[in-house]
């Protein structure tokens, strides 16, 4: 009798980015520790700090003192697939895209590894980082070390060291009004990462979400060399919404989306017909619903479920100035078109048209 295959989503309570604790609550947990960098002890190493919590950014970044930043950044979670190599690769490309979002190049990384070693062969936690290593060779960098722990769910991912030219590095909170907004990668993969973990994900889209969700956002690197790439930031577990709400509010200003222009990955609109969603999606709806206005003729049941819809190594999202849009398109491809604009500050943060 074949024994049937070990399913890692059935031994985790979240998936991938959906794991993250809602934007409202990470506010209160990290209130007391908004450290400025023009607060800290002169002739200390922390008033080096360029980026750190303050501005909710997708890395921490130290200035070296030569014109070069070193970034440092880490990300883990649990099984967004059920395949270990997978969900190794998925993990990793994740972590590592926080560094290509500061306009980085990654130098190297170390693995966070949690494992329920009663539960589940040590066989699979082997892929797992096997999965690991093939995205850090893809990207370029050695899987140097790690951390494991005996855990009661799975976790994976890495830690990473990279590097920038402090002129080419990029924030989330310096946009400016009149920018347009790109977005690298489709939304939907929460929808149906979920869809999968219920069982009832087409087998035609898993080969699609899986390699979305592994793909490098390697293009942060070159896109860090264009001036007119004022803000930069990549879209994971609080949504299109809520990263585009930190990036707004960080630069003082409000946005505009143009729902019928977003990339939309395929299959995606079926299961929210379904009402197959994650939980996440409540929760960061919850957290900053406040903030977003949908205009007349936006399908809102559908853009509900969409735009908070966490993102696991989602695409990158930038504000460009309309004179750099060639040079964007140079790198990203002529298909690539804006799916809204900066403007700006007024009643809402993002408007919904």
């Amino acid at each position: 009798m074949t024994q049937d295959p070990i399913k890692l989503t059935q031994y985790s309570h979240g998936a991938g980015c959906g794991c993250k604790i809602a934007p409202k609550v990470l506010d209160e947990i990290l209130k007391s520790s908004l450290v400025l960098p023009d607060k800290l002890p002169a002739g200390k190493a922390g008033n080096k700090l360029l980026v750190g919590n303050h501005s909710k950014d997708d890395a921490a970044v130290y200035d070296m003192g030569n014109g070069t930043a070193l970034i440092s950044t880490t990300d883990f979670f649990m099984p967004i697939v059920d395949d270990a190599f997978d969900f190794g690769r998925i993990a990793a490309a994740n972590s590592i895209s926080d560094v290509y979002a500061m306009g980085g190049k990654p130098l190297m990384a170390i693995a966070i590894l949690g494992w329920p070693v009663e539960k589940l062969p040590v066989e699979l936690a082997q892929k797992l980082i096997e999965g690991g290593r093939a995205i850090c060779t893809e990207a370029g960098i050695p899987l140097a070390g790690g951390h494991s722990i005996d855990s009661q769910e799975p976790i994976f991912g890495l830690a990473v060291t990279g590097i920038v030219p402090i002129d080419n590095l990029k924030k989330n909170n310096t946009a400016q009004e009149g920018n347009y907004l790109f977005l690298t990668k489709p939304l939907g993969v929460g929808i149906l990462s979920t869809a999968q973990k219920r069982g009832l994900l087409k087998d035609e889209h898993l080969p699609q979400m899986i390699e979305q969700m592994a793909a490098l956002n390697k293009a942060g690197e070159e896109l860090g060399r264009i001036k007119g790439v004022t803000a930069m930031t990549d879209v994971t577990g609080f949504g299109l919404l809520g990263h585009l709400i930190e990036l707004t509010k960080g630069s003082g200003l409000s946005a505009e989306i143009w729902y019928d222009k977003l990339p939309i990955a395929a299959g995606v609109k079926e299961y929210i017909g379904q009402r197959i969603f994650p939980d996440a999606t409540t929760r960061n709806w919850s957290s900053y619903s406040d903030k977003v206005k949908f205009e007349k003729g936006v399908n809102v049941m559908e853009a509900f479920t969409l735009l908070p819809d966490p993102q696991t190594n989602g695409g990158l999202l930038l504000s460009v100035k309309e004179e750099s849009i060639g040079e964007v398109k140079k790198v990203l491809g002529e298909n690539i078109i804006p799916i809204g604009k900066m403007l700006a500050a007024t009643e809402k943060v993002v408007y919904i048209k």
